[in-house]
């Protein structure tokens, strides 16, 4: 069992930059991004948003076990967790404030908010012009019971959790019928337009984008049309296009993150769609057809992206 973050602790001591990891789960992916920067002398504090708070009586006005008066040189975030509402609206004032405390934060809250609300994520990628399947988001079981007898005549649609990941909770709906009761979606129903040619085989692309440059890219294969590699599907490594590409940077552009997970498709017409940016990207089955670190090449990115001055951040009172 991996050990939890207060066993982890500051990685490194020396005179590196100074770098949160939030974290929920001390995972692979956190080992081995913790591990490159700490090799590149960085002292890296793995810690949990929950963990964190607001203390005004303090110079930086924040608490971060691990930090003491003084606020990390740069921050980076696997992940917010799971909680209520009001949990994850206080996690995520606390990257504001770190923020607007000139924390340099990979990626920014705002970045995280517009990719974890899948609609906002559709939103802005209409609102960019870019290549997308047509989406809808609203609020009440007749509201989409309406979309659905509308627009299934066309081809099926896809409901997905508007918070989710993984590929888990998705749907295809063909009918009216399909659709569940709306307690089952958080109160919130979003539709997408199913744009994959149904076949006996089906692929999609994952792009891992970096500080404006793609780092890798994998195609998807899987005999159902859910193409995630945790639930099955095959990652083979695939020559990044200049159409592949540049779709993919523009989508990461599009929602503001410094690194992301762009999952594209393309349609009956052969044409590229932008499905999902995951500002929170994992990248095993990525690592697994590739033949060098990425977390490495991470870790290189945010140090350089976001170089440290050599000098310890103190907020003086």
């Amino acid at each position: 069992m991996p050990p939890s973050p207060s066993a982890v602790g500051i990685k490194a001591a020396g005179a590196g930059p100074r770098i949160a990891l939030f974290i929920d789960r001390y995972d692979w992916h956190a080992r081995r991004l913790a591990a490159a920067l700490t090799e590149r002398g960085a002292n890296v504090v793995v810690l949990r948003l929950t963990s964190c708070g607001f203390n005004t009586s303090r110079p930086t006005g924040l608490s971060l076990p691990g930090f003491g008066p003084r606020l990390p040189d740069l921050a980076i975030v696997r992940a917010v967790g799971a909680g209520s509402f009001e949990a994850v609206t206080l996690r995520l004032g606390i990257l504001h404030a770190l923020e607007a405390l000139g924390v340099p934060i990979a990626n920014r809250a705002r970045a995280i908010e517009a990719c974890v609300d899948k609609s906002m994520t559709s939103f802005l990628l209409a609102k960019n012009a870019l290549p997308t399947p047509a989406t809808w988001a609203v609020q009440s079981l007749p509201a989409a019971a309406a979309i659905v007898r509308s627009e299934t005549p066309r081809g099926p649609l896809v409901l997905k959790p508007l918070f989710g990941a993984q590929g888990r909770g998705l749907k295809l709906i063909r009918h009216r019928d399909d659709l569940p009761e709306i307690e089952t979606q958080a109160g919130v129903f979003y539709l997408q337009r199913f744009v994959g040619a149904e076949r006996e085989h089906y692929s999609d692309f994952r792009v891992l984008v970096s500080q404006g440059e793609v780092v890798a890219a994998m195609a998807r294969h899987a005999p159902h049309w859910i193409t995630n590699v945790k639930l099955g599907a095959r990652p083979v490594a695939v020559d990044v296009d200049p159409e592949l590409r540049d779709l993919a940077l523009k989508a990461a552009r599009a929602v503001g993150t410094d690194f992301a997970g762009i999952d594209l498709i393309r349609g009956e017409d052969g044409k590229l769609n932008v499905i999902e940016v995951n500002s929170m990207p994992g990248w095993r089955g990525l690592q697994s057809v590739v033949g060098f670190s990425i977390a490495e090449r991470l870790a290189d990115d945010l140090l350089l992206r976001h170089a440290w001055t050599g000098a310890a951040r103190e907020l003086v009172s």
